[in-house]
């Protein structure tokens, strides 16, 4: 049984959370990141991203960085920009995009419930990443990305956070991108209790996005509780900044991928290596989005074809069955070469929020080839985490992204 728990988070100033919310820190290279700090001087960017406040060519992983996250934190919480309630609360996290809502619950999770299995994951970490959040943490004694959790739909809780989210709104704004952000406070106790009870019953939570934050909140929990004789597993840092959406009001898009060269075939050849797995046709070149599962877009020499894998190569298995196991056993690894894609600088990643021109611009730059995907379900995540199972990287991409910012839990 899952253990969510309320905090007394620090937020921004009533007139500021539009000016600190922030996407977060990994939508964004350095670069990108600057222009971004440069333009709104209060994002917490300047804090996710500690390196905008420096000289360019500052090493994005050096100490420096993590201290100025810390100093820029503590100076932000000292002038007012960011308030502590005073006492532990739940808040009520709701996003719309494009007329949809999806209505999500602010609390701590444990760092237990995630090493014991409570918590499932369906995606491997990177060491490198790890390393990076790990030390923002611990620098900044905080956790300041929220880790995106879903679980299973509960009318009980559905119908407390549906209440509490027709009153008034802490914070009301609509970022640059058109999403529209509300929060409301949780401070009643008996409110407090049913939530608890209720997420005390849930047997599982999953990781929908987040895994390198969460797996570094817990690493550095771990080490705080190590080098404390006196620990409870009750203080702060055994519990990490989550939050929680029932997974039937989620969108997984697309994840398109971009190989920057052909392996040494031509267009022709390439489609002849795979003419046995696949049918392709060709259509006039109009961009396609895949409808079905099977289907994938592709973008080669300056044309798009359908690529329809044959029936040999369905399988039952969770997570061969997944398109993005079919591109990668039967196309990027036996005939690209691109063995492991976590590792391999050929291939990138573009989330289909991105748009076909962008998938065009880097296969027409590169000389390569574009992918675009039919999305993973929310069935087929839960189902491959409860099998304990991992998929390849980069199979959901998730819309909205939730704003860094917002919340902020200290230990």
């Amino acid at each position: 049984m899952s253990i969510i728990r309320p905090f007394r988070a620090f937020r921004p100033a009533q007139d500021l959370a539009s000016s600190i919310a922030a996407l977060p820190y990994d939508v964004y290279d350095s670069r990108e990141a600057r222009r971004i700090v440069e333009a709104k001087p209060m994002s917490f960017l300047k804090i996710d991203r500690a390196e905008t406040l420096l000289p360019e060519g500052t090493d994005i992983y050096s100490k420096k960085v993590y201290e100025t996250a810390r100093h820029t934190l503590d100076k932000m919480i000292w002038d007012g920009s960011f308030i502590q309630d005073e006492t532990d609360c739940y808040y009520v996290y709701a996003l719309t995009m494009k007329g949809r809502t999806q209505t999500g619950l602010v609390g701590c999770a444990s760092i237990d419930d995630y090493l014991n299995g409570v918590i499932l994951r369906h995606e491997n970490t990177l060491e490198t990443k790890e390393q990076d959040r790990i030390r923002h943490i611990d620098a900044c004694s905080a956790q300041t990305g929220p880790i995106f959790l879903t679980h299973r739909p509960d009318e009980d809780l559905r119908h407390i956070l549906n209440r509490i989210s027709h009153g008034p709104a802490l914070y009301d704004f609509t970022s640059e991108d058109g999403i529209r952000h509300q929060v409301w406070k949780i401070q009643s106790a008996e409110d407090i209790a049913d939530i608890s009870r209720l997420c005390g019953q849930m047997n599982h939570l999953y990781i929908a996005d987040g895994h390198h934050r969460a797996a570094s909140a817990v690493k550095v929990g771990l080490a705080r509780k190590s080098a404390d004789p006196n620990s409870s597993s009750m203080e702060e840092y055994n519990f990490f900044l989550s939050v929680l959406f029932p997974s039937d009001e989620l969108k997984i898009y697309g994840y398109d991928r971009i190989v920057t060269d052909k392996n040494g075939y031509t267009t022709e050849s390439f489609f002849d290596k795979i003419k046995d797995g696949f049918n392709i046709i060709g259509t006039g070149n109009k961009p396609l989005r895949p409808s079905r599962k099977g289907d994938f877009g592709i973008y080669c020499g300056g044309a798009w074809y359908r690529l329809s894998a044959k029936p040999a190569l369905i399988s039952d298995d969770p997570v061969k069955g997944l398109d993005v196991s079919i591109l990668q056993d039967h196309i990027l690894a036996p005939v690209l070469g691109i063995h492991d894609p976590k590792t391999d600088p050929r291939i990138r990643f573009i989330g289909e929020i991105k748009g076909f021109s962008a998938l065009e611009q880097a296969a027409d730059e590169s000389g390569g080839i574009a992918f675009s995907m039919y999305p993973t379900s929310m069935d087929e995540l839960l189902r491959i985490a409860d099998h304990g199972l991992l998929m390849p990287p980069k199979s959901t991409w998730f819309e909205p992204k939730l704003r860094s910012g917002l919340f902020i839990h200290k230990f």
